[in-house]
């Protein structure tokens, strides 16, 4: 069930029983009324990893869901039911990052074993192998596909860069030679994806800084610093206008994909390890909770182990979620808006469909 949100101001700790609709579908905040986020539709649990979950990621047509996590294996699901469809095995290491290309034909991989894989997607075939020197940690396909770039790690005496391969010239493949490597001396990439059109990438750092770089020139076009910890996660609207940041110093920030200005803010008391934006409405999904390495001195009710959903514009949350026995390590809308996805510290994936009530509500200002 959802987590019922602190008493309103001015009702001295108590909140008014609230029987009817359309009360008991709304809560008010800022003179407008948002939606409860309700867990009334058993989620769909996928038990298909031995370790924490790392990245899950919904194809463009989202019938297929591709998660991956600290064991070796890249697993793909049905959406709609939870069923396995099949798994990529050829990884040695933990797998940080996936992502599919704009048809799905395409699967791309980066892992803690310093290798970044591409695969068909039906087959499960490995059709490329990168080595690098250091762990792979983002990766992604460019609007057309035919790009794909992966940031590596500041590790064992070697920096981080940011490589681009066009799979267009199987030569650059053969060679391991990409045709642009970009050096990030101050502070390794944690989280990147790529820009409006694939003219840049989004990067966001240990420090928290936030840089677009060219996809052309490598030079960094755009430079700011709005979280004072480390970006755990970017994710870009449906449209590409804009994107949604997550980080360590507890927040998660909203920001225009072009300019890089800063646009909202939605404050938690937990550092942010993912977030998403939904694709109909004007709302934005977190996961985070305790660090890690705490995990197992809290209850699940202190860790703060919810999927929190904020109104994107007003910044207010107005529901929560549980659901997973540890810190939540990614989130995902659906490209229907219909339902999200959440993997944890624990291991599992948890697909929740949104009740009917959901959608029904009324915006009032």
């Amino acid at each position: 069930m959802a987590t019922p949100l602190p008493p309103l101001p001015g009702t001295k700790g108590r909140r008014p029983t609230i029987r009817k609709w359309p009360q008991s579908l709304f809560r008010s905040y800022s003179r407008c009324f948002f939606p409860r986020v309700s867990a009334g539709m058993k989620p769909i649990l996928l038990q298909g990893h031995e370790r924490s979950i790392t990245q899950i990621k919904y194809n463009r047509e989202g019938d297929l869901l591709f998660t991956v996590a600290k064991d070796p294996i890249v697993n793909v699901w049905y959406s709609v039911n939870g069923e396995r469809l099949g798994t990529y095995m050829g990884h040695t290491g933990a797998v940080w990052c996936v992502d599919a290309d704009w048809d799905t034909k395409h699967v791309l991989t980066g892992s803690a074993d310093n290798s970044c894989r591409l695969w068909d997607c039906e087959t499960g075939k490995q059709l490329a192998l990168l080595k690098t020197n250091s762990a792979v940690r983002t990766c992604g396909f460019d609007f057309g596909g035919n790009i794909i770039m992966f940031s590596t790690d500041k590790q064992m005496g070697y920096q981080c860069f940011v490589s681009f391969f066009d799979l267009r010239d199987p030569s650059q493949i053969d060679n391991n030679e990409p045709y642009m490597k970009i050096p990030c001396n101050d502070s390794k990439i944690t989280s990147a994806v790529w820009g409006p059109l694939g003219e840049c990438i989004i990067a966001g750092h240990e420090g928290g800084e936030l840089n677009q770089y060219s996809a052309k020139s490598g030079e960094v076009l755009v430079n700011v610093k709005e979280h004072s910890r480390q970006i755990n996660d970017i994710q870009l609207s449906r449209d590409m206008t804009m994107f949604v940041t997550a980080s360590k110093d507890n927040t998660a920030k909203l920001f225009d994909s072009t300019t890089l200005e800063h646009q909202k803010t939605f404050r938690t008391e937990r550092p942010v390890n993912s977030a998403a934006l939904s694709p109909n409405y004007d709302h934005v999904v977190l996961g985070g909770g305790q660090e890690a390495m705490d995990v197992t001195t809290t209850s699940t009710r202190i860790g703060k182990f919810e999927a929190r959903f904020f109104h994107l514009a007003f910044e207010e949350e107005f529901g929560r979620v549980k659901g997973h026995f540890g810190p939540i390590n990614s989130v995902a809308f659906h490209p229907d808006g219909k339902s999200y996805s959440s993997g944890g510290e624990d291991g599992y994936v948890r697909i929740h469909y949104f009740d009917p009530q959901y959608f029904e509500f009324e915006f009032e200002a």
